[in-house]
């Protein structure tokens, strides 16, 4: 059976309970999340694991141009023509590559700024931030490690299943340390108002789901513990977390220990919201496995987001940007992402998932 795509589906709508609603005005701004599919560059670096992906320069040249159509186009429409003013991004050798991107002529005019860490990850494949200097200034930014061990893991599971390849939970024979990414978070200013963002690319499904999960339930505690933090300094805080999670809106790592809702009545003061799984329930989704889809490139949010007073940024809209260039058109994964690689670069096998804010303008 063959995966149809989906087009952008925005869920939610917007309405005003005045009379005089038509006469308002709003500002919308995109949030997005896209992992980017081993953005390496054309050097082989001895101290990575990066051999798989070592570009020429004229494929390197392609997959930065890839990347910068569907980033320049993420969020466009229902009257807004900005691409993203924050951007989430995963898979990243280094800093270089997110330079290059931003210098592309697709995104020059954006003049994006970029945050970025080297991660212990045994491919050199990393998380990171772009950001339009434009609206956004930040203020720190500051990665957490992911401490975790083998002991973490179920080793008694047979589960073989596996949805991301991506080789990473690679052991230390000393330590028995498991080295993954890094939790970045920024924050600054969003035209002036205080926002936190964390980006993440929790440990992949890799020796199982089962067997693996404990490792990504870890990866969850250490982003609550930061958004816990936040919180205590201020309850009202205004936090983001995105990424790709390599696990779904229903599984145990973003249901109970995020302990994100996926109905907004049922979200209270200090908890989270997920836009992801009212998508995911439709049969929308970031990625696709064994033809059907699920949803790892969710953008979570803490609850002043979801109140109605419109005089300051607040949730609208949440969607998946996958247009038909996006997608694979035959073969044997015709409907499913358009992936990439060394010799053949395409986009990736993630689709990017994206917000609206949305204020009021005087």
């Amino acid at each position: 059976m063959k995966i149809k795509p989906y087009l952008t589906l925005l869920l939610g709508f917007f309405s005003l309970a005045i009379s005089s609603a038509q006469d308002k005005k709003f500002a919308v701004h995109t949030i997005a999340f896209y992992n980017l599919e081993n953005l390496f560059d054309t050097i082989n670096d001895p101290n990575k694991n990066d051999e798989d992906f070592i570009y020429t320069k004229e494929n390197y040249n392609k997959k930065l141009n890839n990347m910068a159509k569907v980033i320049a186009q993420i969020g466009t429409g229902e009257n807004q023509n900005n691409s993203p003013v924050v951007l989430g991004v995963a898979e990243v050798e280094n800093r270089k590559v997110l330079e290059d991107l931003v210098k592309n002529p697709q995104l020059k005019d954006k003049n994006y700024g970029v945050v970025h860490f080297d991660s212990p990850d045994n491919r050199g494949i990393d998380c990171g931030f772009l950001y339009q200097k434009k609206h956004f200034t930040p203020t720190s930014f500051k990665n957490y490690p992911l401490m975790i061990t083998e002991d973490n893991t179920d080793k008694k599971s047979k589960d073989k299943e596996k949805v991301d390849d991506t080789d990473d939970n690679v052991i230390d024979t000393k330590t028995k340390r498991i080295y993954t990414r890094d939790q970045i978070l920024m924050t600054g200013l969003l035209d002036g108002e205080e926002m936190h963002f964390i980006v993440n690319h929790w440990p992949s499904r890799r020796g199982g789901e089962k067997r693996s999960s404990p490792l990504r339930e870890a990866a969850a505690a250490l982003n609550k513990k930061i958004i816990d933090s936040l919180q205590a300094i201020n309850p009202n805080a205004k936090i983001f977390t995105m990424g790709d999670l390599n696990d779904g809106p229903f599984n145990k790592s973003v249901k109970e220990v995020l302990g994100a809702k996926g109905d907004e009545k049922e979200v209270k003061p200090l908890g989270l919201y997920n836009p992801a799984e009212k998508m995911l329930k439709k049969g929308i989704g970031t990625l696709a496995h064994r033809d059907a889809w699920d949803f790892f490139d969710q953008i979570i949010f803490t609850e002043p987001l979801l109140r109605k007073d419109y005089s300051s940024w607040r949730y609208w809209k949440a969607g998946v940007y996958n247009k038909p260039f996006m997608i694979q058109q035959t073969g044997q994964y015709k409907g499913y992402a358009l992936r990439n690689s060394s010799t053949e670069p395409g986009f990736s096998d993630h689709f990017p998932s994206y917000i609206y804010l949305i204020k009021e303008v005087k």
